[in-house]
């Protein structure tokens, strides 16, 4: 998979936020509820004892994904200081594992983005809010790696 340098950049920083996150895990926390849906939707008792029992271990499998993701971007990654350098290609090889890792946690942060938007359906769009652009970024690049996996 090919990303610009500008992009890895800023991926390793969503990735940090995002594991900070999760070592939050602030159950009120809307995005953090995203991230542990609702098991029986229409029974709110169950759905709680549920999340009670699963949310630490889907919590902990996500932190892992995204550490992994981290780890296959490589070193610590800089800022570039120029347009050329921010536009080099990085070519990434991704083990089957690692793929898996980044489909999980790319939906994972388009989950917490949409949470942060209030985004319920397509249509919620706000063209002059750049946190949608990273929002579509995410989506675009989830799916160059599904396209992948066919």
């Amino acid at each position: 998979m090919a990303l610009t340098r500008i992009e890895t950049v800023n991926l390793a920083e969503l990735l940090r936020q995002f594991r900070e996150l999760m070592d939050a895990a602030d159950s009120a926390d809307p995005a953090v509820q995203r991230l542990t849906p609702d098991a029986y939707p229409d029974d709110a008792r169950s759905s709680r004892q549920f999340r009670d029992l699963t949310a630490s271990d889907l919590l902990a499998r996500r932190d892992a994904d995204a550490a992994a993701v981290l780890d296959s971007l490589g070193a610590p990654l800089a800022a570039p200081d120029n347009e050329t350098a921010a536009r080099e290609e990085i070519t990434l090889s991704l083990s089957a594992d690692q793929l898996e890792a980044w489909l999980r946690t790319l939906a994972a942060l388009r989950l917490v983005i949409a949470s942060r938007l209030g985004v319920t359906s397509e249509d919620d769009h706000d063209p002059s809010d750049p946190r949608y652009a990273v929002y579509e970024w995410l989506g675009y690049r989830l799916e160059m790696l599904i396209q992948l996996t066919e």
